[in-house]
């Protein structure tokens, strides 16, 4: 398995940024998330898809599904459906808690890179 290539510590990274990183084309990310409901890049006011590091990361687990395991676009659905059917049947308040933690601290650094 490849490593994985390094994501630094932007706080969102642009449709270009994403592609270079992946090596997809921006045309093939736009589609993606058409076909896959969770990908979901944030918007700038200028309507500039913004990418954070786990959208990058969703993305590069639908490349490796797809281009080293041989999924197809339609497999790769069910197999997203059911696990996160599972994960909500196992969810925990503490996973829950700690899941809203990790929002709130990436709003609060979104807040005072504003500050500045």
């Amino acid at each position: 398995m490849p490593a994985k290539p390094p994501l630094g510590s932007k706080l969102f990274y642009k449709i270009g940024e994403v592609s270079e990183i992946t090596k997809l084309p921006a045309y093939v990310l736009r589609f993606w998330e058409s076909e896959f409901k969770f990908l979901k890049p944030r918007k700038s006011r200028g309507n500039q898809r913004l990418y954070v590091r786990r959208d990058v990361e969703q993305v590069l687990e639908i490349r490796r599904m797809l281009y080293e395991e041989g999924y197809t676009i339609a497999g790769l659905k069910r197999f997203w459906t059911r696990r996160n059917r599972q994960v909500s049947k196992e969810m925990r308040p503490h996973m829950l808690a700690e899941r809203v933690r990790g929002e709130l601290h990436t709003i609060l650094k979104i807040m005072d890179s504003y500050d500045r």
